[in-house]
């Protein structure tokens, strides 16, 4: 029965790929990458010799509607970003979302994600969190800030490098500087990083050392009895 398969890829190490989804890759009529480019890498690597089509975030909403149309007529497609599991921060929402509602079977393989590692290697509370990824960078930025004040599960994000240290400084105004959080870059690669403590420190940390690489930020929940809003003693 044709379906989609969506198919995490390693997000660092390419041992992290499983042989499920090298089997798939090389199974399916057709392969949707977010940039083929990188996925050629990736295909080489396996000796994966598929077809491949774009799907990014500039042109799904144009073709999620014939890629169900091809699964309708029989053949099976899947699903890769560039790194990762497929619509988490990344495109593939709008084709699972289409495929779903043509009745067409989607099928998610376990894999690759940042922000679990991230989660579980820093040591602050996992049993219950919120998944933010990339925060708004203007309009609503501040005023979602002020929500997750008051948040006592702990909540992940995901940033560039490039605004890592304006992020913190942000967090330390609107969470407080003495809140407990870890930033790990680089997950799974060669210069893996993980960075604990207070918000004061792990700012004054990647203030004095240019962060690089993926960012995952992992910030304590607000604790029971704590005031939001806690200010910053700096």
């Amino acid at each position: 029965m044709a379906k989609l398969f969506v198919v995490p890829t390693p997000v660092g190490n390419l041992e992290d790929m499983t042989f499920r989804a090298i089997r798939v890759l090389k199974e399916v009529d057709l392969i949707l990458a977010e940039d083929t480019r990188t996925t050629s890498f990736l295909l080489k690597h396996f000796e994966i010799q598929n077809k491949m089509q774009s799907h990014h975030k500039f042109n799904e909403h144009k073709t999620v509607e014939h890629m169900a149309s091809r699964i309708l007529g029989g053949e099976t497609i899947a699903l890769v970003s560039d790194a990762g599991t497929p619509s988490i921060s990344d495109p593939g929402f709008m084709l699972v979302r289409e495929c779903v509602r043509q009745g067409i079977e989607v099928e998610c393989l376990p894999g690759a994600t940042a922000f679990v590692p991230a989660l579980v290697s820093s040591g602050l509370p996992s049993d219950k969190f919120c998944f933010e990824g990339f925060l708004p960078q203007k309009k609503g930025r501040q005023t979602r800030l002020k929500e997750l004040a008051e948040e006592y599960r702990t909540v992940i994000f995901y940033e560039s490098p490039y605004r890592l240290v304006k992020t913190l400084t942000q967090f330390a105004e609107y969470f407080g500087g003495k809140r407990l959080i870890s930033v790990s870059r680089e997950i799974s690669k060669l210069h893996e990083e993980t960075i604990r403590g207070t918000i004061e420190e792990v700012m004054s940390h990647f203030t004095l050392n240019e962060p690089k690489g993926e960012i995952v930020i992992i910030l304590d929940g607000l604790k029971e009895g704590k005031k939001t809003k806690e200010k910053s003693n700096v």
